[in-house]
């Protein structure tokens, strides 16, 4: 399975949590919720952002859109259809027949000519190593670029869901300055679920205590 549907993601329903757990299982429950998948929207856990699904169709129907790579947005990116890396490597992830699709998007790399010759020299190619150090470096953040990023997630979440509930504004100085007892005290009157998220995202929080911890399904 890959990666894009086994991210972590919670599904609400106007001010109330539906879902959360694995995107593919997600995206499956909310398919599955008759009368309710018009109005849900559905988080990213690690950045905050809305998840944008289509619903149509079977269930593999569903997996398979989601697990499709992003389309690189016009006049950003420059997408070759013969990109290699600096060893030949096609960066599209084909490598032959019978050879598994990697699920990457080609794109334009520029580095100097040192630095091509360094990753030519590494074991599975220029492409695996760029993505091994991508990752490698997602991972090891500063624990201030951490911080910020918590706290962007949250950000986008209370923007996204509760930009019209009293004391947002406060909520959000609360938030940026990093003190979380005021935070709290500023969403204190806020729907439970969606106050619990809010803090699970910028402080990491622990599971909501009505949460399904096995199918990550809210109990009734």
């Amino acid at each position: 399975m890959s990666d894009s549907l086994t991210k972590p993601c919670t599904a609400f329903t106007g001010r109330q949590l539906l879902f959360s757990g694995p995107l593919a299982d997600v995206a499956i429950a909310v398919a599955r919720s008759a009368g309710t998948a018009d109005a849900v929207l559905v988080f990213d856990d690690a950045t905050g952002c809305v998840v944008d699904l289509d619903l149509r169709g079977s269930d593999a129907e569903i997996l398979e859109r989601l697990s499709e790579p992003p389309k690189p947005h016009a006049g950003r990116y420059r997408p070759k259809a013969d990109a290699t890396s600096g060893n030949g490597e096609p960066e599209d992830g084909q490598r032959g027949r019978g050879r598994p699709k990697l699920g990457v998007v080609a794109r334009e790399v520029t580095l100097l000519p040192r630095q091509w010759e360094w990753l030519a020299t590494q074991p599975g190619g220029a492409s695996a190593t760029l993505r091994r150090l991508v990752d490698d470096a997602r991972k090891a953040l500063h624990p201030r670029q951490q911080r910020r990023a918590a706290q962007e997630a949250a950000y986008r979440f209370m923007q996204a869901i509760a930009g019209d509930l009293h004391g947002y504004e406060e909520a959000t100085r609360a938030l940026f300055a990093d003190n979380r007892s005021a935070l709290e005290e500023r969403i204190a009157a806020w729907p439970e679920d969606i106050r619990a998220y809010a803090m699970r995202l910028a402080f990491g929080s622990s599971t909501h205590p009505d949460q399904d911890r096995t199918t990550g399904e809210k109990r009734q």
